[in-house]
């Protein structure tokens, strides 16, 4: 089969379907990858083997003629390369890549892989989102989403049929890759770690409050973030705010990185107060390699954590309770520290091993391009 995997960045494809490539070219399949170029388009071809179909896309913009522009582009494509199925994820890839693979008459399957900013913050453009959610959820032959919430969430506003959903454990983690360090250790001083671009919606605001209450608490801790900095859309926090909060000298800015399994290593406990996830993938990361994690008792979040046995959640937009919670783990003996990432680890082989999203994945491939004619 030729399949196509839809994402609004190369990027999102190297760092988090890089598995589900090689999977599928296993399998025997040719894969397109279609996206935006970026930094990483290049290496799509060179180093995983795909194909890669540029696609110019406004990620954060909400202007109709553009997205109906986008729409347009998407079929052209759709129909000069002719995929045999198109995986897509994230927002305008589900919405405006699945009308135009209607129209092309090409199978669809969609991953809600996080609600964002348009379920987070209620206006006129989450009310046309839902709209074009309702419209476009008529045509997938499959639906995955991370977490139930999001899954449930949908059924109530009626965006999409029960039957063509189902559930993934995020896109899974790695077990082989992402390990315990062979000899455990503590650090000194103590490393917090929360890895996320630079997104209000991330509780990047609430984790600087947090860093500055332990190390009030807690002289010398370190509490480090790594992601980059993202000033797209009015959801990100601008450059100027962002320096002037590094100014205070509480968070230690470590920039983006290709080695994200050598930075969590470095760290005692991963923390991540978001406002809403599909499921995060940096949380995963985290469990597998045997770290404790911290964050916040929403839909996406929740699910990665045994609150109290391999981690521990905080309340939503609460700086006070983040920091509470992120001394609660500090101060616990190496013992119990060590425990409590036993338990992510069990967690994350159980639960989230990335074997399961694949699996799903090959399977529906293999549905939904039966009946149609294979290539020779």
């Amino acid at each position: 089969m030729r399949v196509a995997i839809v994402i609004n960045t190369s990027w999102n494809i190297w760092n988090f379907r890089r598995n589900l490539v090689q999977a599928l070219q296993q399998a025997g399949h040719e894969v397109l990858a279609i996206a935006p170029p970026d930094a990483y388009s290049e290496r799509l071809e060179t180093e995983l083997g795909c194909r890669y179909v540029p696609i110019p896309m406004e990620n954060k913009g909400t202007n109709p003629v553009k997205d109906a522009q986008l729409t347009r582009r998407f079929y052209q494509i759709y129909r000069r390369e002719r995929p045999d199925v198109v995986l897509q994820y994230t927002i305008k890839p589900n919405i405006y890549g699945t009308l135009a693979a209607r129209l092309a008459g090409i199978p669809s399957v969609n991953n809600v892989s996080g609600l964002g900013t348009v379920f987070i913050v209620r206006n006129l453009v989450s009310r046309v989102a839902l709209g074009l959610y309702r419209l476009a959820f008529r045509f997938p032959k499959r639906v995955f989403f991370q977490n139930d919430d999001d899954r449930q969430l949908f059924l109530q506003h009626g965006l999409v049929a029960p039957g063509i959903t189902d559930l993934l454990p995020g896109s899974g983690v790695d077990t082989q890759r992402f390990r315990p360090a062979p000899q455990w250790q503590r650090h000194e001083p103590f490393t917090f770690l929360m890895i996320a671009r630079v997104l209000y919606e991330k509780g990047v605001e609430e984790y600087f409050e947090a860093a500055r209450l332990v190390r009030e608490a807690v002289p010398g801790t370190r509490v480090q973030l790594l992601g980059g900095v993202d000033e797209s859309g009015g959801v990100g926090v601008k450059r100027a705010v962002f320096e002037e909060w590094l100014q205070a000298g509480h968070v230690e800015y470590l920039g983006t990185s290709d080695n994200v399994p050598e930075h969590i290593g470095r760290a005692d406990c991963v923390v991540l107060p978001s406002y809403r996830e599909g499921t995060p993938k940096t949380l995963l990361e985290a469990a597998a390699m045997g770290k404790p994690v911290v964050t916040t008792d929403v839909p996406g979040c929740r699910e990665t954590v045994l609150d109290g046995q391999s981690g521990l959640l905080c309340e939503v937009r609460n700086a006070p309770d983040l920091a509470a919670k992120m001394l609660h783990v500090l101060r616990l003996p190496a013992a119990e520290l060590e425990q409590m990432g036993r338990a992510g680890r069990r967690l994350a082989e159980e639960k989230f091993d990335e074997q399961i999203v694949l699996n799903k994945y090959l399977r529906i491939v293999e549905e939904v391009t039966s009946p149609r004619t294979r290539r020779s």
